[in-house]
């Protein structure tokens, strides 16, 4: 099935849903270590980046900073949809909430301050039902 392109249908339809867990980014210069599953990576010229859940970073002896919150917008978006991604980080940045955005080939994924993730959660829930009003 085919992703939805259509914003409206997008934001309307976005059922985003708070992961179980705290989840970190780390960075290695070769491949994940043992223990380690990520949920993301990135290859960078400056190494891999990882993130994964905080327990499997600490147990890996992984250093990290940001602790976030892990949501999953459960509408099926297409890749070449226009305005979804702005459209979550403009109701996020008007909370001051930091969002860093992974597309996956069904859904887009937002790891925001895990301390704040309700709340992002429930702008989210706002915005979708705001929509066509």
């Amino acid at each position: 099935m085919a992703g939805e392109r259509d914003l409206t249908k997008l934001l309307s339809g976005m059922r985003p849903v708070l992961n179980a867990g705290r989840y970190v980014y780390a960075t290695v210069a070769g491949e994940a270590p043992a223990g380690v599953a990520p949920v993301v990576t990135v290859r960078e010229p400056e190494g891999l980046t990882l993130v994964v859940r905080q327990e499997e970073a600490d147990a890996a002896g992984l250093p990290y900073e940001y602790v976030a919150g892990w949501i999953t917008l459960r509408v099926h978006s297409a890749l070449e949809a226009v305005g979804l991604t702005a459209a979550v980080a403009q109701a996020l940045a008007q909370a001051d909430l930091s969002c860093n955005v992974v597309a996956g080939f069904h859904h887009d994924h937002l790891f925001v301050p895990y301390e704040r993730a309700e709340e992002a959660v429930s702008l989210l829930e706002a915005l979708a039902e705001g929509v066509g009003e």
